[in-house]
């Protein structure tokens, strides 16, 4: 089965509902984007706070991470296509709403001040909580064949990136050229295609759960089953501690103007190598899927991250930099798709909502958390140091893995 999926990249494009459901997650991702730029540049620009706009991404993460158990629960027990509908009609909610304020700007900011705007991240951070593992979920729904899973999953990241890339220079680019109600605009016309998009695909049945699960159905199923499954553990957890030791983002601003000497064009430089090099690798596999030692290839590929990131720590040159932003970039997609085609795999059909929210917390706590650790580290030791000491601790981490998890090492897909 694997060989079919090897040989024809773009099968799982094949799939009409598949193309709906990426070109959907496109359009999505590329609204969330747009909204999460413009919305920090307005809230900086009308408070001049740098603290207040730490503030924005925790409005967003907390309500996220709370609801997300629940979330999960509630994807494996009713119509997965109804709550991505309802979480779509919610963010259409939120940015007709963020438009509106555009609007009356100046009355309503001497008002209310930026406290409306901070609700409404709150609600967008409520329904991305439910809308997040529902779509992990509902993709191998549409998909007739595991086979396909890798195939899928490569594409799915690949569009997902692509988006995460193209969002904030398409929202920079309206809102320089045209102003922030129409930047907005924009990004509601986005959210309404995903929600038109996501709508054409045929509801599917839920999956049958077996008597043994009906009976202790329960918000904490996804994190037993995680905890019970050492190889789905493993590669959550070297994950979880690459990008919570082993990220640099954070500090960009940092190396943009004191190491590097680029400025604020250097910086916005900087973000995009990691996105445009797991783009690249992504593409390349769906052509060339991992399919044998997929294990050792993630270990593999988290230690290239580490790496990158201490000669990224030490590097003075700002080319140079930006190669090695490119290969973190490529080696951290590897082993996010090795860790969601092991779990499209191994994860039952009538769980896959209640682990994915699991997944969710693990990557979205370790991503704020990672930040605030490399903040902390870089206010200590500096940032430079702060860096290459991060990605120090992510090799010992594989290490250790390499050394406990021996499913995870001799994993093939």
């Amino acid at each position: 089965m694997a060989s079919s999926s090897s040989n024809n990249p773009y099968i799982a494009l094949k799939i009409p509902e598949f193309r709906l459901f990426i070109a959907g997650r496109f359009c999505f991702t590329l609204a969330m984007q747009i909204q999460a730029v413009i919305v920090g540049w307005q809230v900086y620009d009308l408070t001049k706070d740098p603290f207040s706009l730490g503030l924005i991404g925790l409005a967003e993460a907390i309500p996220s991470i709370v609801v997300a158990l629940y979330a999960g629960h509630l994807a494996d027990i009713k119509s997965r296509k109804k709550i991505i509908i309802f979480g779509n009609l919610v963010l259409i909610f939120c940015l007709i709403t963020l438009f509106a304020y555009s609007l009356n700007l100046k009355n309503l900011i001497g008002r209310f001040g930026v406290l409306p705007i901070y609700s409404v991240i709150f609600l967008t951070g409520i329904a991305r909580g439910f809308i997040s593992p529902v779509v992990f979920s509902f993709m191998s729904q549409i998909l007739p064949s595991k086979s396909l899973y890798p195939n899928a999953v490569s594409w799915n990241i690949t569009v997902w990136q692509a988006a995460s890339v193209g969002g904030p220079a398409v929202g920079g680019l309206i809102y320089g050229f045209f102003g922030l109600s129409v930047a907005y605009a924009a990004g509601l016309c986005l959210i309404f295609s995903a929600f038109i998009l996501f709508s054409q695909i045929v509801a599917k049945p839920l999956p049958e759960t077996p008597q043994e699960f009906q009976k202790r159905e329960s918000l904490l199923t996804g994190i037993r089953f995680v905890f019970n499954n050492r190889l789905i553990l493993n590669a959550m957890s070297l994950d979880l501690f690459a990008v919570l030791f082993g990220g640099a983002i954070a500090l960009l601003p940092i190396f943009a103007s004191d190491i590097l000497q680029a400025g604020p064009q250097g910086l916005g430089f900087l973000r995009s190598p990691p996105a445009i090099g797991s783009i690249l690798i992504g593409l390349y596999l769906t052509h060339h899927p991992i399919g044998k030692n997929a294990g050792k290839k993630m270990l593999m590929a988290v230690t290239g991250f580490g790496i990158c990131m201490i000669l990224f720590g030490i590097s003075t040159n700002y080319y140079l930099s930006l190669i090695l932003l490119l290969l973190s970039g490529v080696f951290d997609s590897i082993s996010v798709i090795v860790r969601h085609t092991l779990m499209q795999t191994l994860i039952p059909e009538h769980l896959k909502g209640r682990v994915s929210s699991v997944n969710s917390i693990f990557v979205g706590s370790s991503n704020e958390i990672g930040a605030f650790e490399s903040g902390l580290t870089a206010s200590m030791m500096g940032a430079a140091t702060s860096v290459i000491f991060g990605g120090a601790m992510t090799l010992l981490v594989v290490i250790f893995t390499a050394f406990k998890a021996k499913k995870l090492r001799e994993l093939n897909l």
